[in-house]
């Protein structure tokens, strides 16, 4: 994908997620992290969360889009529901911005296949 490409592709996911919670700013890349926990935990965006399980949803969101590269490998739920990853590959991407762009390409990948944005 061009970086060109990615970078609308990125806003256009960025802003389909603005106009779904209805807010005014568009989410980064940390807030979307996030939400994709929440999905995947299966719980409603408006629960409160804690600090900690708010680490814990971006992880859970980090791995799920991961384990598409083969990075992570899902393993199953806790006895309260949460989803758990196990590391089955080192992670070779060693600059922000590199991993930055392999995150975003996840996400698009992520929304346009669960939302049906193309």
């Amino acid at each position: 994908m061009e970086s060109w490409e990615l970078d609308f592709e990125w806003l256009k996911v960025r802003h389909f997620i603005k106009e779904r919670l209805q807010k005014e700013e568009l989410p980064d890349l940390n807030i979307i992290l996030f939400l994709v926990g929440i999905q995947e935990l299966g719980k409603p965006v408006s629960q409160k969360f804690t600090k900690e399980e708010k680490r814990d949803l971006m992880h859970i969101g980090s791995c799920r889009l991961l384990s598409e590269e083969g990075y992570f490998e899902y393993k199953g739920q806790d006895q309260d529901g949460w989803p758990h990853y196990e590391n089955i590959k080192p992670f070779t991407l060693k600059g922000v911005k590199e991993q930055e762009v392999l995150l975003k390409r996840l996400i698009i990948n992520y929304f346009n296949k669960y939302y049906l944005l193309n």
